[in-house]
């Protein structure tokens, strides 16, 4: 799909990476609906106090995410400047040549010939010597990825809080918030395995079924 017909989640994260944001925003959602077990027969003010607690959680977690995605992006081009730097200032290539080899081949070993891979590394080392080491910072890229990053976080927890604040019967609306949340989790298995080439009833089933079994130990558990 072109670039510009992507989504903004999908231009600036990679699959693995949304499905991993809204699992963990599901995650905290749960956590609040099955915590709101425990104020749910102290009224309309309890509830509402720990709504907004546990939306804020979210918010600060979904903000604690965004940071933790720019530092991870500036720990992988730290790593990856120092890696050309150690190439440049390398005495022996054939050090060199090793170093390029732990670098790649876990990524090419099963689909390249050993005279492939070599050639290939040979040329990287060519490559790596004419190449300037730019400074590592902070990019407009990494700042849009923590941005959707941090919102995958932060809106997966608001449908979950629907129930509550259309619903009169706290219980109905506890139980209605829990439903959805584990649809939710069948759902984002069922197009997971579309990534995994798994059966997609089966991975939205088994999803569905992880989230079942931490609702029944949350609430052995007391909550």
């Amino acid at each position: 799909m072109p670039e510009g017909r992507k989504g903004f989640f999908a231009r600036h994260l990679d699959a693995g990476e949304i499905f991993g944001e809204i699992l963990f925003g599901l995650i905290m959602a749960l956590t609040f609906t099955l915590g709101a077990g425990i104020s749910v027969t102290e009224g309309p003010g309890a509830i509402r106090t720990l709504l907004v607690t546990a939306l804020g959680c979210n918010l600060a977690w979904g903000i604690i995410d965004g940071a933790m995605y720019v530092m991870g992006a500036l720990l992988e081009r730290g790593r990856r400047i120092r890696m050309l730097l150690s190439l440049q200032q390398a005495t022996d290539p054939a050090a060199a040549l090793a170093a390029v080899a732990r670098e790649l081949d876990p990524v090419l070993e099963r689909v390249t010939t050993a005279e492939e891979r070599a050639k290939l590394y040979r040329g990287i080392l060519t490559m790596a010597s004419r190449v300037e080491p730019e400074r590592a910072r902070i990019t407009r890229e990494d700042l849009a990825g923590a941005v959707a990053s941090g919102l995958l976080v932060i809106l997966t927890a608001f449908p979950a809080a629907i129930p509550f604040m259309v619903m009169e019967d706290h219980h109905l609306a506890l139980r209605a918030s829990n439903a959805f949340l584990v649809a939710m989790l069948f759902f984002i298995g069922f197009f997971w395995a579309r990534f995994t080439g798994v059966n997609r009833w089966r991975a939205g089933l088994l999803m569905m079924l992880s989230g079942l079994a931490l609702v029944k130990i949350a609430m052995l558990l007391g909550g």
